[in-house]
């Protein structure tokens, strides 16, 4: 019972990241959600400005923690090592929920396309951007990422073996192609408001940040295979192959 308890939690649980990915398209395009990053009735700025980035650094205290090996060893003596990276992405999607639940909307406009078809070149740009994100997952491993093969191998009562270094895909030409794409949906509207632009550098400089501490770990993990790697590809802008 225990095995399968361990399945379905995780099962849920990816059902709800897959949910949360699908309406974080919408909060940040301002489309199709109940409550998206320019809804609501505007307040004073400055404590927008603080609920906001309030918001923001509960999540990334969240995600980039979580994700160290000596909080995962920690963390792993009090929840079952099957379930730590489901446990991990609940808490991450919550987080979420959360930020985009209580985000507070600065509509002040900082720039507006009127050329439809700008516009729809822009829209399309961020639709690309999440759909690299995407993408990038399943070129690594999706579901071990998103904890379900932690959970499926539990139940068939198999051991789990770490993901293999493999250089496919968009990892070819950079090193966080799902880092790059979230940049590109981020940045890329024909719509820019104060508080989207606010979201959109925060959201950045975080990413800058946390890969400092992802590439640490890497290196750590897979040593001169990832060392060499370093060399040989940028990190995440696509420009060209280091020699």
């Amino acid at each position: 019972m225990g095995k399968v308890f361990a399945f379905v939690y995780g099962l849920a649980v990816y059902c709800l990241f897959v949910a949360v990915f699908l309406y974080a398209v919408g909060f940040v395009a301002d489309w199709l959600v109940p409550k998206s990053i320019d809804s609501g009735e505007p307040g004073d700025l400055a404590a927008s400005l603080l609920v906001n980035a309030a918001l923001l650094a509960v999540f990334a205290i969240q995600h980039s923690m979580m994700a160290r090996p000596g909080f995962k060893a920690w963390w792993t003596t009090i929840v079952p090592s099957s379930l730590e990276r489901s446990t991990y992405v609940l808490l991450s999607d919550l987080a979420l929920a959360l930020l985009f639940w209580q985000w507070q909307p600065l509509p002040d406009v900082v720039w507006h396309v009127e050329d439809p078809a700008g516009a729809m070149a822009l829209r399309g740009l961020s639709a690309l951007g999440w759909l690299m994100a995407l993408a990038s997952t399943f070129a690594i491993s999706h579901f071990d990422l998103f904890g379900l093969r932690q959970v499926y191998l539990y139940l068939r009562d198999e051991r789990y073996r770490q993901v293999d270094f493999r250089l496919v895909g968009l990892y070819k030409l950079v090193r966080h192609p799902l880092m790059l794409g979230f940049i590109i949906a981020f940045w890329a509207t024909p719509h820019m408001t104060v508080g989207h632009l606010f979201f959109a550098v925060a959201t950045t400089l975080y990413i800058f940040i946390a890969l400092q501490l992802e590439e640490r770990d890497l290196l750590a993990h897979f040593g001169e295979k990832y060392r060499e790697y370093k060399k040989q590809v940028p990190m995440i802008l696509p420009l060209g192959r280091k020699t």
